[in-house]
């Protein structure tokens, strides 16, 4: 069971984390605040799908990686705690300031602080959970690892 929930869950959160940070970016740059408002207002609501499966994707993570001490899963399960404690210290409450915030009309100076701050630790997660999906594609066969160079 863990070999079809992981990948399907870390699939999911990895897209809806770059949907949230996409749909932000698009937002700023078309400078509505109407469109920031609803985009700002949202997000908290797609915590409902992005918690669970990023639980789901931790914990059969862990389960398929019981025993490997090196290598991939090594990596993978290093860099987890970085992903987990920017999503829990850093995302969530910004997703839920700015919410408010938006909700308000307070686009001021702390809102555009929050915002970069939210867009950098989302750039971050991507980046991360991108490179546990590559890691985790190399580890089942379905992505070829580079090979060395004999320089």
């Amino acid at each position: 069971m863990t070999r079809i929930v992981h990948p399907i869950a870390g699939a999911l959160a990895l897209a809806l984390i770059l949907t949230f940070w996409l749909a932000t970016a698009a937002s700023e740059i078309a400078g509505d605040r109407d469109t920031i408002a609803t985009v700002k207002q949202a997000i908290p609501w797609g915590f409902l799908a992005l918690v669970p499966a990023i639980a789901a994707a931790g914990g059969t993570g862990f389960i398929r990686a019981r025993g490997m001490t090196a290598g991939l899963a090594a990596r993978k399960r290093r860099r987890m705690p970085f992903i987990a404690l920017n999503g829990v210290l850093v995302l969530i409450p910004s997703a839920i300031y700015l919410s408010a915030k938006a909700q308000a009309g307070a686009f001021d100076s702390a809102f555009i602080a929050v915002q970069t701050l939210e867009l950098a630790a989302g750039a971050l997660n991507i980046t991360l959970l991108g490179l546990n999906m590559r890691d985790g594609l190399r580890m089942t066969g379905r992505l070829k690892r580079p090979r060395k160079s004999r320089a």
